[in-house]
């Protein structure tokens, strides 16, 4: 025991002697393999010793050779090793493209940076092998285009690398880099303070391909793109390395739309290819891909591609290695102006070109702002650009265009200024309105409005708000229509997570309590449509409260609310109340209630008791609510809704499905049907009317819908009600609407925000004075230019450069709607008319300082969407025509591509394509065809004589 207590010592001690001068130990000894050593030792002790001691002996130093050697393999096998005292050249190639997503990427757009590349051992750490400082030194750098191009179209043509790059960026560049690699990974990134960032970071991009792993495995590596997971997969000489980009923890800057479909999506794969000659690197390729898709149309987007390649050409004689015992010493040593820096990369801004200022550029647009024209491409292009301007711009800046602007313009610069969603915006254009001043409420209304489309709304909007609702409001329009659109801020930041916000608390605080205080219908109902916006779990019982409880509007907007949430949101409970109202187990309600309660059962996975109970109803209902639920149910077999499988079931039984249930007469309907079927999204429109039983419209239904796989959008929605109008032509009310006051109005939802609902006329009075007083003109429901898509993001590619990927995409907008009757003809007519312009753009750029490259990409399209209801009561069943119609639309996309120096030399490429989409009259029942016939054929010049 005592002799191998010795023998394990003296072999300690050997081995850190032997490894605390490798220099001297390599000088002294020939090269001997690993098995001539373990087969020397071994015989030694089999001849030097005999008996116990002897295998003892042996066996100890066995042991002890094993564990060395076994430790020196797995050193050496955990990264690459140089060999000392040589120098290692490469040829390396960083390679940029940008183009469309399924283009060739030999006419992509882009350029090549390439060099020599010198690396050497300078030191390794004397008691760990694996821990090297190399040297990396950047030569000959040359700048060119990506793909060959005639001179004619080569920016790069007769221009040196140093006038390309600058002299002093060039020597900065070229300036060496030293790593601390151990165990393969970059410890520690030592380079120059001060440098450029964009030179400091194509070096970082260098360093981290010396980086990896030589057994495959999973890692969170620290690199040029940040903390990344890392998969490597090892086989024999070459390793593969994946890197998650989508993992990586990077100061990221950019935005996002609020609405996955509006939104756009990008798509990040990285993977680097190593080929190992003699324990160290001879050559390697990485490829990096960013693919960029509109969701909404996924045919529109962009991809970058970046390349790297460093290929090993020579091996020669080298510097020697400096000795030390401590890495930092070693650096002193070499040049005490090396500093530590962090490999990943840092943010970069290039030196941007004088630009227009923001007034310049105002100018330059402002003719097609103008009101009349909002339902132009042109107008859409023109409030992008502006809001992009904005979002450069100071408050004072933004201010001087809105205080010199004329009335006729200011509305339009309001939508810009808000849409823009910056803090100096914000401020701006919170400075300018007075909400005590009645006479600016259109802007008021126009800014509101902006705030609720907002793509991606702030806690300070929403907390600058709230402030303006707890102060003095000169209008009560204008209070209403603020705290509904605090609820859609509210759904949006609680959407992003944002619920615990002490803005959104508060806010939410705000309007629930006021609701349980509100006396006055008009406030409850202005705190029913905040929640409407707002959809808030909390709030599902207070609305069920008043959808019950109360009458008329404020029942109706309840229960329209608890319509738009989610059917995982509606428990039991809501469906038991649901139930109670479509059935008036406590008290009667309107039809237009019930028919909600109605739908919410049907649309939230209805039991089969539940759509058995429904079906038996019918033919105990009014005239015309029968007709409309038998409608609603032909609808979802029709269209194949979630509880159709379920009706069916319920249809089986002969109680509920019997020809004198199903043959009721009636002019209300139900009906839905595809705008578009795509494989990206597809568009729904839903239409359903519902009459009086004396013939007059009580409620009409427009909704446009756009869903894919994961997501869903309510578009549009326009919802013109009326009631109380019986005594026009002397009929009788239904049950439950005998006390209602006469009252006509529409209701709007865009793009999945409750706008303020706009009234025709209350009370009989005011009905009698605007039917005499009529001109048949529209009233408008929303007008203005809203920001659609607005999608932004900072990429850092793995060679260097920054790129940035952004979609913009502005509509201007025009809803109108009117309600017109002809008391002599016994006729009325509804007529909604949605005009829209709609123009995108994309820009895809990879910045390098000293050139940038990219693709541009604009869409453009114009259309008209009619829906018009003409109804003869003069008899019964009365005549009911609908009809749907889109015009022709022009339609018109562009994609240039393109390369530029500092110095202004461009080229671009640019390619489009112009074409007319046909017009179309959206297809409805059958039933509606037939009658459409009749109206329009018994119909003389009666279009000519409304008042």
């Amino acid at each position: 025991m005592k002799s191998s207590g010795g023998t394990s010592t003296r072999c300690r001690e050997m081995r850190i002697n032997s490894v605390a001068d490798p220099a001297a130990l390599s000088a002294s000894f020939p090269p001997l393999s690993a098995a001539h050593f373990l087969e020397a030792l071994i015989l030694h002790a089999a001849v030097g010793s005999s008996g116990e001691s002897s295998m003892i002996l042996l066996t100890v130093l066995f042991l002890c050779i094993i564990s060395t050697y076994s430790a020196s393999v797995k050193g050496h096998t955990t990264g690459p090793s140089l060999n000392n005292d040589k120098l290692y050249q490469f040829a390396y190639s960083a390679e940029v493209y940008v183009d469309r997503v399924k283009a060739s990427l030999q006419k992509s757009a882009g350029y090549r940076l390439s060099s020599g590349v010198d690396v050497n051992l300078l030191w390794r750490n004397p008691d760990n092998d694996d821990d090297q400082l190399i040297k990396i030194t950047i030569r000959d750098v040359q700048v060119e285009n990506v793909n060959e191009r005639p001179a004619a179209k080569n920016i790069f043509k007769g221009k040196s690398t140093e006038k390309i790059i600058g002299k002093e960026y060039l020597e900065a560049l070229q300036r060496p880099i030293v790593l601390e690699l151990v165990r393969g990974k970059v410890q520690n990134f030592y380079s120059y303070q001060n440098e450029p960032g964009f030179t400091q970071n194509i070096k970082r991009g260098l360093a981290s391909l010396f980086q990896l792993q030589l057994h495959s495995g999973t890692a969170r590596e620290v690199d040029i793109s940040g903390k990344c997971n890392t998969t490597y997969h090892v086989r024999q000489d070459q390793v593969t390395k994946i890197k998650a980009l989508d993992s990586c923890e990077i100061e990221k800057q950019g935005f996002t739309s609020h609405n996955r479909i509006l939104d756009a999506s990008t798509k990040a794969t990285s993977a680097t290819t190593y080929v190992l000659e003699d324990s160290f690197i001879k050559s390697i390729k990485a490829e990096e891909n960013y693919v960029l898709l509109l969701n909404y149309r996924r045919k529109t987007g962009a991809k970058i591609v970046s390349k790297q390649r460093l290929e090993l050409k020579s091996v020669q004689a080298g510097p020697g290695l400096i000795a030390g015992k401590q890495v930092a010493s070693v650096i002193k040593t070499l040049d005490s102006s090396y500093v530590a820096v962090p490999l990943v990369a840092e943010p970069v801004k290039s030196e941007c070109k004088k630009r227009p200022s923001l007034s310049e550029h105002w100018q330059s647009i402002r003719e097609h702002m103008y009101p009349e024209k909002l339902s132009k491409a042109e107008a859409a292009r023109s409030f992008l650009s502006f809001i992009q301007n904005i979002r450069k711009a100071t408050k004072e800046e933004i201010l001087q265009i809105i205080r010199s602007e004329n009335k006729e313009l200011l509305p339009q610069v309001v939508d810009a200024v808000t849409s823009a969603q910056t803090p100096a915006s914000l401020e701006a254009i919170l400075e300018f309105l007075d909400f005590k001043d009645a006479s600016t409420s259109t802007l008021q209304e126009r800014f509101l409005y902006a705030c609720g489309f907002a793509s991606h709304p702030s806690e300070m909007l929403l907390k600058s708000l709230t402030a303006k609702f707890k102060g003095d409001i000169a209008n009560e329009e204008i209070r209403e229509t603020l705290v509904i659109v605090m609820g859609a801020l509210i759904r949006k930041l609680c959407d992003r997570e944002g619920c615990k916000l002490p803005a959104v608390v508060e806010a939410k605080r705000l309007i629930l309590s006021r609701l349980e205080k509100a006396k006055k219908d008009d406030n409850v109902r202005m705190y029913l449509l905040a929640l409407k916006n707002a959809l808030l779990p909390e709030a599902i019982p207070l609305l069920l409260k008043y959808a019950e409880s109360e009458e008329g509007p404020i029942s109706n907007v309840a229960a329209t609310a608890l319509q738009r949430y989610d059917p995982s949101f509606l428990t039991k409970e809501v469906k038991e109340t649901m139930n109670r109202i479509y059935h008036q187990n406590r008290k009667v309600h309107e039809k237009t209630v019930r028919t909600t309660a109605a739908a919410i059962i049907l649309n939230s996975n209805p039991s089969y008791m539940e759509v058995k109970n429904i079906l038996l109803s019918i033919g105990e209902l009014p005239l015309e609510m029968n007709k409309y639920m038998l409608s609603m149910i032909q609808d979802i077999l029709n269209f194949e809704m979630p509880s159709s499988k379920t009706v069916r079931q319920v249809l089986k039984d002969m109680r509920a499905h019997n020809y004198d249930r199903f043959s009721k007469m009636g002019s209300s309907s139900a009906y839905s049907g595809y705008i578009t079927r795509g494989p990206d999204v597809s568009s729904t429109y839903s239409l359903d009317i519902l009459y009086s039983g004396s013939g007059i419209l009580r409620r009409s239904n427009m909704n446009i819908r756009i869903f894919d796989r994961n997501a869903e959008l309510h578009a549009s929605q326009v919802v013109i009600e009326a009631q109380g109008l019986e005594s026009i032509i002397a009929a009788t009310p239904d049950e439950g609407e005998e006390n209602l006051d006469s009252f006509a109005g529409m209701s709007a939802i865009l793009f999945d925000v409750q706008l303020r609902p706009v009234t025709f006329f209350q009370g009989y009075g005011d009905l009698m004075s605007k039917m005499f007083s009529a001109t048949g003109d529209p009233i408008n429901v929303v007008k203005g230019l809203i920001l659609l898509t607005d999608y932004s993001q900072e990429i850092q590619l793995q060679s260097g450069p920054r790129a940035s990927m952004e979609f913009l995409g502005g509509l201007a907008i025009d809803i109108s709607g009117g309600m017109e009757f002809s008391l002599w003809y016994r006729e009325s007519k509804t007529n909604v008319k949605n005009r829209v312009a709609m123009f995108i753009a994309g820009n895809t750029e990879v910045d390098s300082f000293f050139v940038k490259t990219g693709m541009e990409t604009t869409l453009e399209v114009e259309t008209t969407l009619d829906f018009i209801s003409t109804v003869q009561f003069s008899q019964y069943p009365f005549l009911v025509c609908m009809q749907m119609d889109k015009v022709e639309s022009p339609f018109r996309r562009y994609v240039t591509k393109y390369e530029s120096l500092p110095s202004g030399r461009r080229y671009t490429a640019r390619r489009g394509k112009a074409e007319l989409l046909a017009g179309n009259e959206y297809p409805l029942h059958q039933e509606n065809s037939n009658m459409c016939r009749k109206v329009f054929g018994a119909k003389s010049d009666s279009s000519s004589n409304w008042f």
